[in-house]
């Protein structure tokens, strides 16, 4: 009788040892996790430590972190998972570009010309564009460019001639 329990616990240990034995590791299980979230979730990695997933990383949508979770809970050998993965929104578009009608840009540059006491230039729109002409000296180049852009044209084409 006493043979029998023995030999009965001897079995019992044998089979706990052979089947920690042939538990994946918890490095092979990060790899595996990892590999499967690198097409579910890209952005979300995952580290194992006792068979326990743990994910991080930032998605877009709730979707997505879920995605990422059942990815992690689908690898065999993983006991359980523990999502860390936050939800960042994608940042708002940016605003529409205001241009403005031909007579405010016209005006608007006209001004900006006669404030900073440039002389000799012309600027007439169309279609939103600014064509400015005319001959200035090359240190006021930037004043003009500056005026006409502030303008809030569609474009601006320098025909001018420098001095």
């Amino acid at each position: 009788m006493k043979q029998r329990k023995s030999f009965l616990l001897a079995c019992l240990a044998m089979m706990g040892i052979l089947l920690y034995a042939c538990a994946p590791s918890d490095a092979k299980l990060q790899k595996e996790v990892n590999d499967k979230l690198s097409t579910a979730a890209p952005g979300v990695i995952a580290e194992v430590k006792g068979g326990v997933a743990t994910l991080s990383g930032e998605v877009v949508d709730d979707a997505a972190k879920s995605t990422a979770e059942a990815a992690a809970k689908g690898v065999k050998g993983v006991k359980s998972v523990t999502n860390n993965i936050m939800v960042t929104p994608p940042p708002p578009p940016p605003p529409p570009v205001v241009i403005n009608p031909d007579d405010i840009v016209r005006n608007s540059v006209d001004s900006a010309l006669n404030a900073h006491g440039i002389k000799g230039v012309t600027a007439t729109v169309a279609n939103g564009e600014v064509t400015l002409t005319g001959t200035i000296a090359k240190a006021d180049l930037k004043k003009v460019m500056q005026a006409a852009n502030e303008a809030k044209p569609k474009k601006v084409l320098n025909k001018l001639t420098l001095q």
